[in-house]
């Protein structure tokens, strides 16, 4: 009989069946209901990576060897990952108690410097922990045959954890009715549309993310898609000009590919992968963490969302926590936009219930954890199984929360609707903000990122530097602000001394960046101007042809540029509203 059998036949939940051990952090799995025999270990060994395994048997359980074999198993600590044992090298087993001189003290094992990063690692998907036994195969294909998987083609990167390159996953909360007790919620009949819309960009070296939430009322244009049929064929979705962004699915039959197309096209991000939840995901994903702490600036009483909530921090689970998330007449303005901002503050807190010790340190809730959240996700199929969807969890555990920034898609009012319901992206802050993650600039300071950043900086300055006189430019305004080429021009040759620079008017396109394209020959020119105006190295864009006569260098100003005088180096900047995932604000 196997563990889950085993769990079943004496009315126990599997989950409990997985003890904590003190000493080394190791979870150990009790096979019997005895709790009083507290002095003779009856735990099952988890296999190391060494490939020690016994012999598995049909139900998952592993083949026992000689009475002896038994006695010195017993004693094992069940191991994680191939770790070393408390007192050896790998694939050296602890000497047993026994082995201990009489009247000595026993030694205590060391903990083990691993445990908080192979705690943490657990804590995103539970079922790492007790899929790694023999004994947790059935736990395997309960977990594997939890999740819906859609076929969006060859959309994305089907190899992005060992790309060695950013990641992009869509989260997309639909506003589908399924589950008990939801069919109150959302709109009548709905096929389920793209309501609640983040993306996660998780840079390149997994030290930050940005999750940027996209809104639901946000007019733009639906490209058209091809979607997967039932019987296998493949149908073109016609798109649409300058409507809702959420009709980006179910819509006219739209899969989660067109949302992926339409995040493109609207961001110049490429999504890898899709993760897409409805209501029921909320209620149970709170309740199996044991509820999501939030707060609130004011008292709520909201007859649509039906949230009834005192001022100040509660924790809310099952229904409470859907109607917070739905809530947006609770807030001051009463808008989609409000509701993100109160949506962006319960994930960050429960991923920080989630890496909490109350919940690593509990076999019941990673269990729940686990269970619910396979059972509430619909994903790519590239990622739609079990080995896979820990791959992807691994590498989002190396992000400290800290570095995960929660912020919304720059918008403005409609300025085609007299009395605006809908939102239009920012022309000004918008592409700032997707140039940056374009680029993969976190939005948080991560020392390593800050120290990176100099050492180009220095690198960039290094060597000789023309005289002001010497040098020679064309400015450009690609920017937002009008008459910047004019007032550039005018600083550099009053303040400067760069009076070999001209006003080229407007560029021929808007650039999000400023730059400054110059020859190899003219990169003692290229130091200097970069010096005066606080140019970053990502702005220096060296040609492989020297240049010719009096040709010069081309300096187009972008989004970023300020004012004549202001420095465009450090770290880049945006004036938007941003929320880190280990802080807890109220919503007002």
């Amino acid at each position: 009989m196997d563990a889950q059998g085993r769990g079943r036949a004496e009315e126990i939940d599997p989950a409990d069946q997985w003890v904590l051990n003190p000493d080394t952090g190791d979870y150990e799995l009790r096979l019997n209901n005895s709790g009083g025999d507290s002095g003779r270990a009856s735990g099952v060994s988890a296999p190391r990576s060494s490939g020690r395994r016994g012999a598995v048997r049909e139900g998952g359980g592993e083949r026992r060897g000689a009475a002896g074999e038994d006695a010195r198993r017993s004693r094992e600590v069940p191991r994680q990952g191939g770790r070393r044992s408390a007192s050896g090298p790998r694939g050296q087993e602890a000497p047993a108690a026994a082995d201990n001189g009489a009247g000595r003290r026993k030694r205590k094992a060391p903990k083990p410097r691993r445990k908080k990063a192979l705690l943490w690692t657990g804590g995103v998907m539970a079922f790492l922990l007790v899929t790694a036994s023999a004994g947790g195969y059935w736990l395997y294909q309960h977990f594997n045959g939890n999740l819906s998987t859609v076929d969006i083609g060859d959309r994305g990167n089907k190899d992005v954890v060992t790309a060695n390159a950013p990641m992009n996953i869509l989260v997309i909360g639909t506003d589908k009715r399924t589950g008990k007790g939801n069919e109150g919620y959302g709109d009548k009949g709905s096929t389920g549309h793209a309501d609640t819309n983040i993306l996660f960009h998780v840079s390149k070296d997994r030290t930050n993310a940005t999750a940027m939430s996209i809104p639901r009322d946000l007019m733009t244009n639906i490209p058209d898609c091809e979607t997967k049929q039932a019987d296998g064929s493949e149908k073109t979705i016609p798109g649409t000009q300058n409507v809702r962004f959420n009709t980006s699915l179910g819509q006219d039959g739209r899969d989660p590919g067109c949302t992926m197309d339409t995040v493109k096209e609207l961001t110049g991000l490429t999504v890898d992968h899709f993760m897409m939840v409805d209501f029921n995901a909320v209620k149970e994903l709170s309740t199996a963490v044991g509820g999501v702490d939030i707060c609130l600036a004011h008292a709520v009483k909201d007859e649509k969302s039906h949230l009834d909530l005192p001022a100040g921090p509660s924790t809310v689970q099952g229904e409470q926590a859907l109607a917070f998330v739905r809530t947006r007449h609770a807030y001051a303005n009463g808008s989609d936009l409000d509701r993100i901002k109160g949506q962006q503050q319960f994930i960050g807190s429960m991923i920080r219930q989630m890496k909490s010790d109350d919940t690593l340190t509990s076999p019941t809730k990673l269990f729940k954890l686990a269970d619910s959240a396979t059972r509430a996700l619909t994903v790519d199929s590239a990622i739609g199984s079990v080995p896979k969807l820990s791959s992807l969890a691994k590498e989002l555990t190396k992000i400290d929360t800290k570095n995960i920034t929660f912020v919304t898609l720059p918008v403005i009012d409609n300025p085609a609707e007299p009395t605006p319901i809908t939102v239009v992206v920012d022309p000004v802050k918008a592409p700032q903000l997707l140039t940056m993650m374009q680029q993969d600039t976190s939005l948080t300071e991560v020392a390593a990122q800050k120290k990176a950043a100099k050492s180009k900086q220095d690198a960039l300055l290094k060597g000789t530097k023309a005289a002001a006189a010497d040098v020679r430019v064309d400015v450009y305004n690609g920017g937002e602000l009008a008459g910047a080429a004019q007032q550039t021009v005018t600083w550099l040759q009053n303040d400067k001394g760069v009076l070999k620079s001209t006003n080229k008017a407007n560029a021929p396109a808007k650039a999000a960046k400023t730059t400054l394209a110059y020859a190899p020959n003219q990169a003692d020119q290229a130091r200097a101007l970069a010096e005066m105006m606080g140019l970053p190295a990502s702005a220096m864009k060296p040609g492989t042809k020297d240049a010719e006569g009096l040709q010069a260098m081309v300096l187009t100003l972008g989004a970023d540029f300020k004012g004549a005088g202001t420095p465009i180096t450090g770290p880049a900047k945006i004036d938007i509203p941003k929320a880190s995932a280990d802080k807890a604000e109220c919503a007002k």
